[in-house]
């Protein structure tokens, strides 16, 4: 994955040294950029949004600085998706699923138990399949400049321990504001509850839900636990985020400009995909310690759970279509028969 990583960070940063080099020096003006997401500063996503702000400030002589808005202080996902595209807001980066409202296809990535491993997912988003969803987003107000790493999304709650695929039934849960999250908590019979991100403590606080799903990392630093007793290792769905730019804001760059940001993405993303991978176990182990009961499915029991998801991976496969899923399958055992 080293090999793969550096390869993606020279790939991209190459064009920029070419033109960098050939015009000489490179212009770039005075430029603000409001950098939005959904997790804490501390958290893998906020770091990594912080690298970016200090490689563009740094590259650009200070010329070009990028302002952090965290915790979803500008608004939950949806809303950022709209400010970006209206020019409100210059970047964010968030859950690849959530631009399915956008185009269709990035229901790909939120196909329960689509990858085993992290790495498949870097296979997968970093070669033609990653490119042609990027290429999807133009159009739509938006251009993606690479996809960071948030995690495994594990299934929490306050009512019951879940030790089997039954015992999900009849929870609250709240989900994703995208299609595909509710259908797969109905089938399996829990009732799910799309909210905003900002809203998710509060309503976990107050019983309007009774649980959520997100990885490990996302649960300890915005402080789940204490709204939250039990935790079960489901593992359902590996979230890529998309780097995302207003496309208005990104028309208005120069092609220096235009290389820099470029260069300092791919260059944070190697950075970011590391981080978040490296804190995994240790926010479990944190959780853990802070009381939370974890409990890992059987395999018996995640084997039910799969095949109660069944119909809904048959239904958006059919809607993102036959070619991309099968180019996606393919490129993924490739993945899993090299290592």
């Amino acid at each position: 994955m080293k090999t793969h990583m550096k390869s993606l960070l020279a790939g991209l940063l190459l064009p920029g040294l070419l033109f960098a080099g050939a015009a000489g020096a490179a212009e770039y003006k005075d430029r603000s950029v409001k950098f939005a997401f959904q997790n804490v500063k501390e958290h893998p996503q906020g770091q990594g949004a912080q690298k970016f702000a200090d490689i563009v400030e740094a590259k650009s002589g200070g010329k070009i600085k990028v302002k952090l808005f965290p915790g979803g202080t500008l608004g939950g996902d949806v809303q950022t998706v709209s400010a970006l595209q209206g020019g409100i807001v210059e970047m964010s980066v968030m859950n690849a699923g959530i631009l399915v409202s956008q185009a269709k296809e990035f229901a790909l990535v939120d196909l329960p138990f689509l990858f085993n491993s992290a790495s498949e997912a870097d296979a997968l988003l970093d070669g033609p399949v990653g490119e042609q969803l990027m290429a999807k987003l133009p159009e739509k107000g938006l251009v993606g400049l690479g996809f960071w790493d948030l995690g495994f999304r594990n299934l929490t709650n306050n009512r019951r321990p879940v030790k089997t695929a039954a015992d999900i039934a009849g929870l609250k849960i709240r989900v994703i504001q995208t299609p595909i999250y509710i259908d797969i908590f109905k089938a399996l019979g829990a009732n799910p509850v799309p909210l905003a991100f900002p809203e998710l403590y509060s309503a976990l606080e107050t019983g309007t839900v009774d649980g959520q799903e997100n990885p490990a990392k996302t649960i300890e630093l915005t402080k789940f636990n204490e709204v939250q007793k039990y935790m079960t290792i489901t593992r359902h769905i590996y979230n890529p985020q998309s780097l995302i730019i207003s496309k208005k804001f990104w028309d208005t760059l120069n092609s220096d400009e235009k290389a820099l940001f470029q260069s300092a993405a791919a260059e944070a993303t190697v950075f970011q995909r590391k981080l978040s991978r490296e804190q995994e176990a240790d926010a479990l182990a944190s959780l853990k310690a802070k009381g939370m009961t974890i409990d890992e499915l059987p395999a018996e029991e995640l084997g039910k759970i799969r095949e109660k998801v069944k119909p809904v991976v048959d239904k958006y496969k059919a809607e993102i279509g036959d070619a991309l899923v099968t180019q996606a399958y393919a490129t993924i055992e490739k993945k899993r028969a090299s290592n």
